[in-house]
């Protein structure tokens, strides 16, 4: 089963071990309720697989073997009627409601348990007779074993900037503004949650570990030649049976493994008298629990698609603005294809920003420094991939460091149909924030702390409803940024998510001697990036639905003009990088990305080099508010697209081209040094701007030159694997172990 994790990093040779078990368990899935027309023609990754491929290797052994195991495999069935797979089937052509396709599999014994809204693809069971024909189907792009996923592993508000920017900009807090956490749980009764009735700011906690696929739909376990897709529109039967079935407010131990608790914590938790200073970034926004998680830390890839789903499905309803996903898979696939990637894409197209951590690959087995192991989907273009950044526990940012753990760029993954290596080679990770030590809410009992009790802090008075743990990683860092998205958000509403991603990169501090695929744009500054959002026009986001905004017009609200570039922290004057990541490998800068609208802002649009495809929402009609709940996807390519405008600066040529004998050129330009040259003016402005045309190829941007070898992948694995871990300091790592089935549970701390 497919192992999702939290993001945390080991440097024991046996994690390394059981990463590259792992590395067996996830087979490239194209998964998205669309058909993809405009990808790039010379993107290996854009053409189908053939009907061999289609099936992930471990379903392909499991179907010819003589004999199976079935123990520990929860996708696996033998008995007297034979071999029957649980398995997500990724469709492909025109029908977004894979009709044909679900009566196939019913027809031919099997049964369909649930039809994903973010991703064009279905949950089933079939007998092990159907995958040839299946597999056969021009309506199916891939056959993925249903395996399990795992998760990857004030201050803080000092530090970041938060606390000045509630002391000089308004006081913001997230008041208002939701945040989903995808992750193990959240402890929802702690006082860290509370808002200032005594209340619960979790406003909402589902599960989509109680129970299988099958009977959360209304079916018993393994049931067969039923399909239980076909209707689930808002205030219908299913949808109800549905919500009361992985609703999880009763639960008395809602986070047994401790990690979801303290990620929302750091991204939306408040104080707690008598303790610690451990308030989260915006302690006063809504949450919502998304649990895909067992007490163990695993789960399974159908669970962590349907929980995206049920945020994208609530987003309005709730007013979920931002998701939180701190777990991450290897990045052997491309963006183009991996079942995580198109999911998120399908969340920030609805307007959903996705804060994804980058992972803790950063250092290999033998302790040295690795490039090429950002895990997914953090290796998405459209999410806020975050590093993590050692603030050496004081308040000045002058010492701050990237975390010798967190993973760094470019973006590698991706195998054409011929088996070869074809990595997409995205810029990576976007920012860094704090991910060292930091302090945060403690679940009552959880996995976590009954293994290493030495990271509960003491010395205050405790219950169960106000203890406090600390911990690292890359996944503790996602949260830090997901928070500031909120503040963002609640300042100016109007945002989009690629415009918040470019606002963040903008802003953020360039630290000294890190280089753009370590640090990416830089440290965040939560003041400036505040500061920037609030002279922009409130209403980008709804004309940018309504198509009333075209490039080129004036973002600016009216009477304001552009911030100065620099922010004053704890007495300290931070620089902003003026550095934005657009088109995969591009660097852009300059006044104009904010004075004028940029058509790389709209979130349904995914630009990568020279493709550029659009991912359209398509609500449910005659049931609720119209345009409220989305029920799939549809993508489509795009020419002619204005992507960006005259004035933009763009930066590639300062940076120069990528060379495997330098290491301070191309992606590896330290990013003070670019931030640098453009304070001076240099770059170029462009005349035209970038208008995506029939026959106009452009520049591959900042690229990997042939022969510079760098990590294929992470943990060389095909699944969703442990990628983060509680590191406490660079200084003081300890192993996480696993268990005798090669399960990794947790994250070195």
């Amino acid at each position: 089963m497919a192992r999702f994790s939290f993001e945390t990093r080991t440097t024991s040779a046996a994690l390394m071990y059981w990463l590259g078990f792992l590395a067996k368990v996830l087979l490239p899935v194209g998964l998205f309720a669309i058909s993809v027309i405009g990808a790039s023609a010379n993107h290996a990754h854009a053409t189908p697989p053939a009907p061999a491929t289609k099936l992930s290797p471990d379903l392909a052994a499991a179907v010819t073997a003589s004999s199976v195991s079935v123990s520990g495999q929860k996708w696996i069935k033998q008995d007297a009627s034979g071999r029957r797979f649980k398995v997500i089937i990724i469709g492909a052509g025109a029908d977004p409601m894979l009709t044909n396709l679900r009566n196939a599999v019913v027809s031919g014994g099997g049964s369909v348990y649930y039809m994903y809204q973010s991703v064009q693809g279905i949950s089933a069971m079939v007998r092990s007779a159907q995958l040839a024909t299946l597999a056969a189907r021009s309506d199916v792009a891939s056959i993925s074993a249903n395996r399990v996923s795992m998760k990857t592993a004030s201050l803080l508000e000092a530090t970041t900037g938060a606390a000045t920017t509630r002391a000089t900009q308004g006081g913001l807090d997230g008041t208002g503004v939701g945040i989903a956490i995808v992750d193990s749980g959240i402890y929802y009764s702690h006082d860290s949650f509370e808002n200032a009735n005594g209340a619960t700011r979790v406003i909402k906690s589902v599960d989509f570990g109680m129970k299988s696929d099958a009977e959360t739909m209304g079916a018993g376990d393994w049931a067969a030649a039923i399909d239980l897709s076909g209707s689930y529109s808002p205030g219908s039967k299913t949808q109800t049976t549905y919500e009361s079935k992985i609703n999880s407010r009763s639960d008395t131990n809602p986070d047994g493994y401790g990690h979801g608790t303290q990620v929302a914590s750091v991204a939306a938790g408040g104080s707690i008298s008598g303790a610690p200073e451990s308030a989260g970034i915006a302690p006063n926004a809504n949450i919502y629990d998304v649990n895909v998680m067992d007490d163990t830390g695993i789960g399974q890839i159908s669970d962590v698609l349907a929980g995206i789903d049920w945020v994208i499905y609530h987003s309005k309803e709730y007013n979920i603005r931002v998701m939180n996903v701190s777990m991450g898979a290897d990045s052997t696939e491309s963006y183009l294809t991996d079942p995580l990637c198109r999911a998120v894409r399908a969340a920030t197209a609805a307007g959903i920003t996705v804060v994804a951590a980058a992972g803790n690959y950063g250092l290999n087995s033998q302790g040295a420094e690795t490039y090429g192991t950002i895990s997914s989907p953090g290796n998405d273009p459209s999410v806020i991939t975050v590093g993590s950044l050692n603030g050496r526990n004081t308040v000045a940012r002058g010492d701050d460091v990237v975390n010798g753990f967190s993973s760094r760029g470019p973006t590698r993954g991706g195998v054409d149909a011929n088996g070869k290596s074809n990595p997409d080679n995205l810029l990576k990770p976007d920012l860094i924030a704090p991910g060292n030590r930091l302090l945060g809410a403690m679940s009552n009992n959880n996995t976590i702390i009954r293994r290493y009790p030495n990271l509960e802090i003491g010395g205050f008075t405790r219950d169960n409803d106000s203890r406090l743990m600390e911990l690292s990683g890359t996944s503790v860092a996602a949260p830090v940024v997901a928070g500031t998205v909120a503040l963002m958000l609640q300042a100016n509403p109007g945002l989009t998510p690629p415009l918040i991603k470019a606002i963040l990169q903008y802003t953020a501090q360039a630290l000294p001697r890190a280089n753009l695929v370590q640090q990416g744009a830089g440290a965040l500054n939560v003041e400036g990036a505040v500061r920037l959002a609030k002279v922009l026009r409130t209403d980008i986001a709804a004309a940018v639905s309504a198509g009333t905004i075209k490039p080129g017009d004036s973002l600016l609200a009216g009477g304001k003009s552009m911030p100065t570039p620099s922010s004053l922290i704890n007495g300290e004057t931070i620089s902003w990088s003026r550095v934005a990541f657009a088109g995969g490998s591009h660097v852009l800068s300059g006044e104009m990305l904010f004075q004028k609208y940029q058509g790389f802002y709209d979130p349904r649009l995914t630009w990568v080099r020279d493709s550029v495809s659009k991912l359209t929402p398509v609500y449910w009609s005659g049931s609720g508010p119209s345009n409220t709940y989305m029920r799939y996807a549809v993508e489509a390519g795009l020419k002619g697209a204005v992507l960006v405008t005259p004035g933009v600066v763009f930066a590639d040529a300062i940076a120069g081209s990528t060379s495997k004998l330098s290491t301070s050129s191309g992606v590896f330009t330290p990013t003070q040094n670019l931030a640098g040259a453009l304070g001076l003016g240099r770059g170029l402005p462009m005349a035209q701007g970038i208008i995506l045309s029939e026959g106009l190829v452009l520049s591959e941007g900042l690229v990997l030159s042939e022969g510079l070898v760098l990590s294929e992948r992470v943990g060389r694995s095909e699944g969703l694997v442990l990628s983060e871990g509680l590191v406490l300091s660079e200084a003081d790592v300890q192993s996480y172990g696993a268990t005798g089935d090669g399960i990794i549970l947790g994250e070195p701390w």
